[in-house]
């Protein structure tokens, strides 16, 4: 089957959200339309269809004095990005111990297992981090498939977008990777035995230290008055 080749809005769109996710653009980050037009090596139409794309989805706002920039995060935005993320995924976890397949939950609980006797071990590399955190992708995916309900996965995959800015905002150690994936490892045995009130409650606990890992890791990025200068962030570890 033949794919369409992406179009140059969608290049442009695709490279400024992963610049963005990235911290490549942190928070604050002007967006003129021109200078980015020149950097990415397409017209400025592309890039204002991109732009648009990235308003629509809460990673690009209006500002008074420099056109759009990267939206900033701030103690608030954490606080209902959570909450929202706690009352969806808890859902999403219920649903997949009744409708889908524990085998393959089952799995996913000994692949967090292995991660989490991995993570007690010496220090592993950035590309073991990317790969856990592919896994971690791939659980999800597993999650938005079990739950049948389209408009509950759209609701997720919208946070989500929000959840891996955070999550490169905040960093790691290998502490909070240890845990993370005993977290993940019980939901997903919990998913896999079918038993929906451990799924909901294994959620809700791992979220909950989601959230205290990263307002201990994390400080909103102080604002420079200087127009257009790009304001710092609290750290540059890579996912």
């Amino acid at each position: 089957m033949l794919t369409t080749p992406p179009t140059a809005a969608g290049r442009a769109y695709a490279q400024l959200r992963s610049e963005i996710l990235d911290g490549v653009l942190p928070p604050g980050t002007p967006l003129f339309e021109v200078e980015q037009s020149e950097r990415l090596g397409v017209s400025r139409t592309p890039v204002r269809e991109a732009l648009s794309r990235l308003v629509a989805e809460g990673l690009a706002e209006p500002s008074a004095k420099r056109g759009l920039v990267v939206t900033q995060v701030d103690d608030r935005d954490v606080r209902s990005l959570f909450e929202l993320r706690s009352c969806l995924e808890a859902q999403a976890a219920q649903l997949a111990a009744v409708r889908g397949d524990p085998a393959v939950f089952a799995e996913f609980g000994d692949h967090f297992t292995r991660w989490r006797d991995l993570f007690r071990g010496p220090a592993v590399s950035d590309g073991q981090v990317s790969d856990y955190f592919a896994l971690i992708r791939r659980f999800d995916e597993a999650v938005n498939e079990a739950t049948d309900n389209s408009f509950l996965v759209d609701a997720m995959e919208a946070l989500r977008t929000h959840v891996a800015r955070l999550r490169r905002m905040a960093g790691h150690s290998q502490s909070r990777l240890e845990a993370s994936a005993s977290e993940h490892s019980l939901i997903a045995r919990a998913i896999s035995r079918r038993d929906a009130a451990l799924s909901a409650h294994a959620t809700h606990v791992h979220l909950n230290n989601s959230v205290e890992h990263f307002r201990q890791s994390w400080r909103p990025a102080e604002t420079d008055a200087t127009e257009g200068q790009r304001p710092t962030t609290a750290t540059e570890t890579p996912r």
